[in-house]
This record gives structure tokens, C-alpha cells and sequence, in this order.
């Protein structure tokens, strides 16, 4: 039995439609112990976001996205996704602009009224930090409101259907979780209207900035080493969005619940990960320390392969729960479940079954996949073709000008967002 430095009890703001009272305390061994939140270093993260602000991955690797739509397993379902979410992200993003629709009550904390009404609505978890504008994407700066307070929200993903990770009916499980709580934030923001205060909602699809430092902030997890906010009933299983305001609010404080020095001895989902894109040792990244994701080796897995989330199915903490991995780990020092086919076994679509130790082996051309922005990647497909001596003189060379201009009039439209730019594809019919 090891030596218990502290135990958190987990509020029920934190723990869904779960009602059972033994969930609520979990023992921290001494050992695991670290630092509330994350390990951070506010000057370094200061340097980063005044000289290199961080920006979306919609634009950066918009090849990249753009490819994997069009190319990816899972193609027709996430175009019928795109059709059915975008009214939702139009509203988001018209949401700070509407005005109260009633008059506040003077200095009234609306902490447990929030919180409450985000319960009722369907959310999982809800927690309240100050909007940090230091992980908003440069290109967002001018939409986000000043608003000081984040509501941070968390819709749970399906456990039977994470369980069946990877497959159609996991992803189309997860796609309908993101419309879920899109609409479910909407009417949060709505009753914060009424409330008399203004709200803005940050949408799954539309992001507007790095969250998970503000849910780890609002005490509602941790940062696995799959780069996934680990939360203390659903760990990795959850979608996460804000609604900011400017209502008075309580903010919530960072715990800690473990989980950093619990991935270091776990690994499990770095020793599973079928294009060994996990880090197994912690880096300092823009002033935090963390498990960094080796995304050239993660993309290409995820496209083809029903957006894997491998990751997400073998995490013990997904999969049992914080409570039972630290009672368990508290008693015996083991990871619970690791090495068992019940935790680490998957299948992938055409290569079988991988049971503990076993990983499937791709070729070196499996991992080329465009990337870069939407203007620099089109530019160098058109490069390569001329190159090549792809790029004819006649009708058939001006088809091939006809198609790069179709193609960058559809990324200037999108304002270079990978998203932006499939929106208006479908809208257009091309």
C-alpha cells in the first residue's frame, strides 16, 4: 500500500449524470504528486504569445485537413456532419453580439445558477477559469469578446461506442457529440442573456483558441500524454467548449489529481499509438511542460483509419475512471489493466487484430501527406505538376490553371481556414 499525499474530492459539477458518493474521493499516492494544473513557466508563455502567437490548425495545416476530408474513411459521414453542425457554428459565431435581454441584479454571484443550468442542458462538466487570452489564435483576436470569464463545458463522448475505437460507429458517435454540446452552448448563452450579462460561444469546429489550459485552470483535469484533457469520471472521453461573459462569476482553481506523473509511469497510450506519434518523456513547449504529439506521424494514421483515436480507447483512466486507477494503483503499484488485451487490444480496417505489443508497420510513403497553409501547399502542388511536365500547353494545361484558381479563390474565401473553405464548397456545390 503506498503512502496517500492528499485525495481530491470530485465535485458533482465534474461527474455527469453519476450519482454514486464513492466516486467522490480519490487517494493521490504520495509519489504522484506535482503541481495543481500544470507545470508552467508564466514568463516563457508570456515571450511565446507576444512574439509567437499561436495559431489555428485550420490554417496551418490546412493541406493537411482539406486532404483528409476529401480523402479520409470517414468522408461522406463528416460531409454530412459539416452540412447539419454549420448552422450551429453561425450562431456561435454571431453569439457575442447579441444584447442581454434583461436587466442584472446588482452584484449578484450567478455561479451556481450557471453551473446549474449547464447541468440541466445536457453537459457532463462545467467548470468556471479567466479567459486566457494568451492561447488565442492570432487570426481570431479581432472576433473574441473581452470578456474576463470562461465557462468551461464538456459534453461526454458515448462509452460503449469509445469502447469500439477505431470504427464508423465510434466517429460517427464522437461527430454527433460535437453537435450535441454546440447546441446545448447556445442555449447556455441564451439563458446567460437573460441573466442580463453577454456570452459568447467558442464552437468544437470554430475554434477559437487552446482551451485545455483553461479547463485545466477550472480544476476539471489534467493533460495526458495523448496531448487529451484527462478529466476525473470521463478521463480522455469528452468534447470540450467554452462560453465566455462578462457575468460575476466564481473562478474555479487547478488540482492536482495525479495525472502528471501518472502518464510518465503508465504509457500505455504511448506504447499502443499504431504511428508512433506519442513522446514517452515530457518537453518544455511554449512555457509548459508536456507530452508534445509528433503530428507528421499522427495525421496520416487518423485519416485513414477513422480518425484512430487509439489513444483515447486505451487510456485505464477512459477506460475505468481516475478513482478506480488510483485505488487500484494506490494498493498494488501497477497500472490497471496494462498489458491486457481488455485495454490495449485494437483492430484496424484491412490489418487485423493487435493485442500488447504488437503494432502494425506502415512504409515510409504511408506518412506523406500534404501540408502547410492553404495558399503555400497549392502553390507547390501546382510547382510540382509543372515540374514534372504534367502542365501541357492547350485545353488540357488550362484546365490544370482553371483548377488551381478554383482552388485558391476557395482557400482566399475561407480566409485560409482549412473548415472555412469546405463550408464553402458544400454551400457553393463544387
Amino acid at each position: 500500500m503506498l503512502k496517500i499525499g492528499h485525495t481530491v474530492t470530485v465535485p458533482n459539477s465534474l461527474k455527469g449524470s453519476a450519482t454514486d458518493s464513492d466516486s467522490d474521493v480519490i487517494p493521490i499516492p504520495e509519489e504522484l504528486e506535482t503541481v495543481p494544473g500544470h507545470p508552467e513557466d508564466p514568463e516563457t508563455v508570456n515571450y511565446y504569445t507576444r512574439n509567437y502567437p499561436l495559431e489555428s490548425e485550420n490554417l496551418i495545416n490546412y493541406a493537411w485537413i482539406s486532404w483528409s476530408i476529401k480523402n479520409g474513411d470517414m468522408n461522406e459521414a463528416f460531409h454530412d456532419h459539416l452540412r447539419r453542425d454549420r448552422p450551429i457554428v453561425v450562431a456561435a459565431r454571431a453569439s457575442g453580439d447579441v444584447e442581454p435581454t434583461a436587466e442584472p441584479v446588482p452584484g449578484k454571484d450567478l455561479t451556481l445558477e450557471i453551473k446549474q443550468k449547464a447541468l440541466e442542458l445536457g453537459f457532463a462538466m462545467v467548470g468556471i477559469s479567466a479567459y486566457d487570452n494568451r492561447y488565442t489564435f492570432k487570426h481570431k483576436r479581432s472576433w473574441v469578446k473581452p470578456h474576463p470569464n470562461a465557462i468551461c463545458l464538456a459534453v461526454e463522448q458515448p462509452y460503449e461506442e469509445t469502447q469500439m475505437i477505431p470504427s464508423e460507429t465510434s466517429e460517427v458517435a464522437v461527430l454527433a457529440t460535437y453537435r450535441r454540446g454546440g447546441a446545448q452552448a447556445l442555449k447556455l448563452a441564451e439563458y446567460i442573456n437573460t441573466l442580463g450579462y453577454h456570452a459568447q460561444v467558442h464552437n468544437f469546429t470554430d475554434a477559437a483558441a487552446a482551451i485545455i489550459p483553461m479547463f485545466v485552470a477550472a480544476g476539471m483535469g489534467q493533460q495526458g500524454a495523448m496531448g487529451y484533457l484527462l478529466s476525473p469520471h470521463f478521463g480522455s472521453r469528452h468534447r470540450l467548449t467554452l462560453v465566455t461573459t462578462d457575468a460575476p462569476v466564481t473562478h474555479d482553481q487547478p488540482v492536482d489529481y495525479g495525472i502528471n506523473a501518472f502518464c510518465e509511469i503508465c504509457q500505455v497510450c504511448v506504447n499502443r499509438c499504431p504511428g508512433r506519434a506519442l513522446m514517452r518523456d515530457k518537453v518544455w513547449w511554449r512555457g509548459v511542460e508536456k507530452h508534445k504529439i509528433v503530428a507528421k506521424r499522427c495525421r496520416p494514421v487518423m485519416s485513414r483509419y477513422t480518425q484512430c483515436a487509439i489513444c483515447m480507447k486505451v487510456c485505464p483512466v477512459q477506460r475505468y475512471g481516475l478513482k478506480t486507477v488510483m485505488d487500484h494503483y494506490s494498493n498494488t503499484g501497477q497500472v490497471l489493466g496494462k498489458g491486457t488485451h481488455d485495454l490495449e487490444g485494437y483492430e484496424l480496417k484491412g490489418l487485423g487484430y493487435f493485442g500488447p505489443g504488437e503494432l502494425p508497420r506502415f512504409d515510409t510513403d504511408f506518412f506523406t501527406v500534404p501540408t502547410g497553409t492553404a495558399e503555400g501547399s497549392l502553390l507547390d502542388e501546382l510547382k510540382d505538376k509543372i515540374q514534372s511536365g504534367m502542365v501541357p500547353e492547350g485545353p488540357e494545361g488550362d484546365a490544370i490553371f482553371r483548377e488551381f484558381r478554383q482552388n485558391i479563390e476557395a482557400a482566399v474565401k475561407g480566409g485560409g481556414d482549412a473548415m472555412e473553405s469546405e463550408w464553402y464548397s458544400l454551400e457553393s456545390g463544387e
